[in-house]
């Protein structure tokens, strides 16, 4: 049962969250690649209700349902490209701060891949999936599931 619908008790809070949510849309970020991060961090921070929307989104937008299924456990799999590892890895070390600092290595391999801006742009996008995460998460984000596609919706 959800607890609480944040967007009714605290609009004004939920709609910056909102601008931030606008403004990683509008980014540079592929939507497969932004897909996978929320996805990946939704799944470290088991939010049902983000795993069952991004699933859904991944897919309508031509993701394989191979690499969706799979996503957990990406580094065991040759489905993902180096740009799109250097994502999940980082969105791994951004989304788990409490496993220790995030290592110059790390840092240099995801830089080499998205540079400057869009290095700003990937942890920005982590960023707000996190805060997504906790909200739902709290406040029992209710699941809806579709009969037609037997995807969450």
């Amino acid at each position: 049962m959800e607890r609480m619908k944040v967007e009714e008790v605290a609009p004004e809070v939920y709609k910056a969250l909102m601008g931030l949510e606008q403004a990683v849309q509008a980014s540079a970020i592929d939507k497969t690649l932004l897909h996978l991060v929320k996805l990946r961090a939704s799944q470290i921070n088991g939010c049902a209700f983000c795993m069952a929307m991004h699933t859904k989104e991944a897919l309508r937008d031509g993701d394989h349902p191979d690499r969706v299924a799979l996503l957990g456990g990406w580094r065991e799999t040759d489905l993902f490209t180096a740009k799109e590892q250097a994502a999940l890895a980082w969105t791994e070390a951004v989304t788990n701060l409490n496993t220790g600092h995030i290592g110059d290595d790390l840092y240099k391999r995801t830089e080499a891949e998205f540079p400057g801006r869009a290095l700003a742009d990937l942890t920005l996008l982590i960023i707000a999936i996190n805060a997504w995460n906790r909200v739902a998460v709290p406040f029992h984000k209710k699941v809806v599931i579709s009969q037609k596609m037997g995807a969450a919706a």
